[in-house]
């Protein structure tokens, strides 16, 4: 029996949002890279040595998080980077790594992947994403006083942990 024409068009339509979220959520992921990016490199004829995995496990450090939108740029290994995702910016950690970033003006902490190289600004600790801003409360401020803390470096078969 052929659905009545009301019933065909929502599930027309029910078949198209499902393409359209599923396209959208694989798009914005973050494909798993293999081996790390520790590789010493030079910006503005500054040189920047990243630190070793056993190193950057134990990393917990206080400083200044800004904002930044890559939106759509690849970051230093060579993912995507969009403003809805949970990334991070960092000088030295290895890449890629996962972070624990707590606001200490309101307790208020995200989960993020550091994918990129930055901030290049002195006197910040950490550039962060637009929704890891809106997450800790501080993206109309602009800059807020933050810990970071690495929870993992590494994907999959890579991935370490303490």
């Amino acid at each position: 029996m052929m659905p009545t024409m009301p019933q065909w068009n929502k599930t027309c339509t029910l078949a198209a949002l499902a393409v359209v979220l599923g396209a959208c959520s694989q798009h914005h992921a973050f494909p798993p890279y293999k081996g790390y990016k520790m590789a010493p490199y030079t910006l503005r004829g500054n040189r920047f040595v990243p630190m070793g995995i056993d190193a950057a496990l134990r990393y917990d450090c206080t400083g200044v998080a800004s904002h930044y939108e890559a939106d759509g740029a690849p970051g230093a290994i060579g993912q995507r980077l969009y403003r809805d995702q949970l990334y991070a910016a960092h000088r030295t950690l290895p890449l890629p790594c996962v972070v624990r970033i707590t606001n200490l003006a309101n307790g208020r902490s995200c989960v993020a992947r550091v994918a990129d190289r930055g901030p290049f600004v002195a006197g910040r600790l950490i550039d962060v994403s637009t929704e890891v801003a809106h997450r800790l409360g501080f993206h109309a401020k602009g800059l807020e006083t933050v810990r970071v803390q690495v929870l993992s470096v590494g994907d999959g078969a890579y991935r370490r942990t303490l």
